[in-house]
């Protein structure tokens, strides 16, 4: 009698390792809330999948892969990384919404997803800045006597509205326009730049060359931006 208890003692001993063996392991069940610079630390060193969950759809932070309306996670799942061990930031306007769609995609089986606290509100008042990008731009190749044109972007990114009180080239050979001096806040406008070689009429500006952009504006924290584009005049 003593015998059989222990042989079943130990069958189900036996039982209970094997389901232990044969176990999935457990998906992570959460999600992580972060700060900004935080954001910014992911997007500096790793590739992470960026998407704007907020409705209706807003300006969105640059790199955003993907916006998703945060009602509809659960039907798009197919626009998001087929590895589920990839890192997404989640964000919206304020971060309430981001965390309704932070929990639906880690309920879809992604380890990795981290949620903006404040959300783009935040990541504004942290990158208060107005900007001239990109800071350098490779036109190539330009035939001495055609015209090349190439845009920047201007951001303003702060709480307050912008005035471009002036825009200039470093040489006559560039004409660099904008088709509206005032810049509302958190938004952009291209300056639209054309670049003549041949206006000096004396080949002065064959070879490597580097002109530069000037912009000047009311804000006198970001006064005076500028931004540069190199190119290769060559003659056909």
């Amino acid at each position: 009698m003593e015998l059989k208890k222990i042989i079943l003692g130990l069958a189900v001993i036996g039982l209970g390792v094997g389901m232990i063996m044969t176990r999935k392991p457990q998906q992570a069940r959460d999600y992580q809330n972060i700060s900004v610079e935080e954001f910014d630390q992911s997007l500096a060193e790793g590739d992470p999948f960026i998407v704007d969950v907020h409705t209706p759809e807003q300006k969105h932070i640059a790199g955003t892969d993907a916006f998703i309306d945060f009602t509809q996670i659960k039907d798009r799942l197919d626009e998001f990384p087929e590895d589920k061990d990839t890192e997404i930031l989640v964000y919206c306007r304020s971060g309430s919404m981001s965390v309704t769609a932070s929990k639906d995609l880690v309920e879809a089986g992604y380890t990795k997803v981290k949620n903006l606290v404040g959300g783009i509100n935040a990541w504004r008042e942290v990158h208060q800045e107005v900007s001239l990008t990109p800071e350098l731009k490779d036109l190539g190749e330009v035939v001495y006597g055609e015209v090349a044109e190439t845009e920047f972007l201007l951001t303003n990114n702060t709480n307050q509205d912008l005035e471009i009180t002036r825009i200039a080239g470093s040489c006559a050979c560039i004409q660099p326009s904008v088709e509206q001096t005032q810049v509302p806040a958190y938004e952009s406008v291209k300056v639209k730049v054309r670049f003549d070689p041949a206006v000096h009429k004396d080949e002065s500006d064959l070879g490597e060359v580097t002109r530069t952009i000037f912009v000047e504006t009311d804000n006198i924290n970001f006064s005076k931006l500028e931004a540069q584009f190199k190119a290769k005049v060559i003659k056909k």
